[in-house]
């Protein structure tokens, strides 16, 4: 079971908890039953918040993270989620991360635009199928028109923004390429 966990830029909350209380609880039933069950959690120690939190407390993204992230753990553990099997680290996964993005748009199934990696939805013939929206429902009730010609076609984040001196993944010499682009194209 994979769950997605926290961005760890503050101190964890009540809404940190809900997910990782019922997925801990998930898996004990799966264990008790016989299943064998790994159970991951992410913890998203790089982005855009976490820099910014990290300037404001005149600390590095790297010890802010590592704080709070024992902040999360410590949360974690008062509320009896101990059944978690791994707690990959974001910044461990870069450059598979951009691996994954470069192929992505290598085979169409992405877009960068405007500095961002966007997924074609066009690609996918389920897109929509959970809210029961077509994707032309979808773009016929787009509040702002498009920004460049690109942007006409529907477009939903792929997982990637443009990079910054400041953030892990940048492109050498701290240029404003594609974070998620940069290595992968090579």
């Amino acid at each position: 079971m994979y769950l997605c966990g926290p961005t760890v830029y503050k101190p964890a909350h009540i809404g940190h908890m809900v997910g990782p209380v019922v997925f801990d609880t998930v898996k004990r039933y799966l264990t008790y039953n016989g299943y064998q069950v790994k159970f991951v959690i992410n913890i998203t120690d790089v982005d855009d918040k976490l820099i910014n939190r990290a300037r404001e407390n005149k600390t590095t993204v790297e010890a802010l993270a590592r704080q709070m992230t024992q902040d999360y753990f410590d949360n974690l553990a008062l509320v009896g989620v101990d059944t978690v099997d791994e707690f990959p680290y974001a910044t461990q996964h870069i450059a598979g991360m951009q691996t994954i993005i470069g192929r992505l748009i290598e085979k169409g199934f992405a877009y960068p635009l405007d500095g961002d990696v966007y997924f074609e939805v066009t690609k996918d013939p389920d897109y929509g199928k959970l809210s029961r929206r077509s994707v032309e429902e979808m773009l016929a009730g787009r509040a702002s028109k498009p920004t460049t010609a690109n942007a006409t076609r529907p477009i939903s984040p792929c997982g990637k923004n443009r990079s910054r001196a400041s953030r892990p993944g940048t492109a050498p010499g701290g240029g404003d390429a594609l974070a998620g682009t940069s290595s992968a194209r090579r």
